[in-house]
């Protein structure tokens, strides 16, 4: 479906595998009412890409060399706000979801999503709405749920009294091999823990984490 005036929507592909990359270049030129402006390879170039040839949509993988797709949406989104990015993506973890959302994403599609799923998505945001596959947006909607029943009780009850006692440490400003020594515990059991507690409170890093816990009183 073309942009008002019968223009199609111009697209640019950011991802570093270029099988999958060529791939989707060729499958959405075939789609009428689609033109594939370019693609790109990494981060940087997807932001570079995105100035030179401000696109109606870019479609954005998360994972990629020199700037990771998180960051680039961020920047393209700050300095040209009328492109509408599409994150496509393996990923499935809260985190990552959310810290897309919070760079300014307005779609978020799991790679293995159907050409009409894509389709759909880049013409949706190309409208100035937002969009998310199936699984996504349960996820998110389960969120916001949990986000306004606010029970009452200890902080941050979707952990477990060891991720809470890591969290605790984190805000505290101790870091992974600092709580790993601390708790006798090892430095990979405390790093799956600090990301377990990263996709629970929907923060995209540790700085966001810290902000959480000492609003909730941890780490004081």
């Amino acid at each position: 479906m073309p942009l008002s005036g019968g223009e199609p929507i111009r697209v640019l592909l950011a991802d570093d595998h270029p099988v999958y990359r060529d791939g989707l270049a060729l499958l959405l030129g075939s789609i009428p009412g689609i033109e594939v402006a370019g693609t790109a390879a990494d981060g940087p170039e997807a932001v570079e890409r995105a100035a030179d040839l401000q696109p109606d949509v870019v479609v954005m993988d998360v994972r990629m060399p020199g700037l990771d797709g998180i960051e680039a949406t961020r920047r393209i989104v700050a300095d040209s706000p009328h492109v509408a990015v599409v994150v496509l993506t393996m990923s499935e973890e809260d985190a990552t979801l959310f810290a897309a959302m919070r760079a300014g994403a307005r779609g978020y599609l799991l790679k293995g999503a159907g050409q009409g799923e894509i389709v759909r998505a880049i013409t949706a945001v190309a409208h100035g709405e937002a969009i998310f596959g199936p699984a996504v947006a349960l996820r998110v909607a389960e969120f916001f749920q949990g986000a306004a029943a606010a029970p009452d009780g200890p902080a941050f009850p979707q952990l477990t009294p060891r991720e809470r006692e890591i969290l605790s440490l984190v805000a505290a400003g101790r870091s992974n091999a600092q709580i790993a020594s601390a708790l006798f515990l090892s430095p990979k059991t405390v790093r799956n823990n600090v990301s377990n507690i990263f996709a629970k409170l929907h923060v995209a890093d540790r700085a966001e984490a810290i902000v959480r816990a000492r609003d909730a009183g941890l780490g004081k």
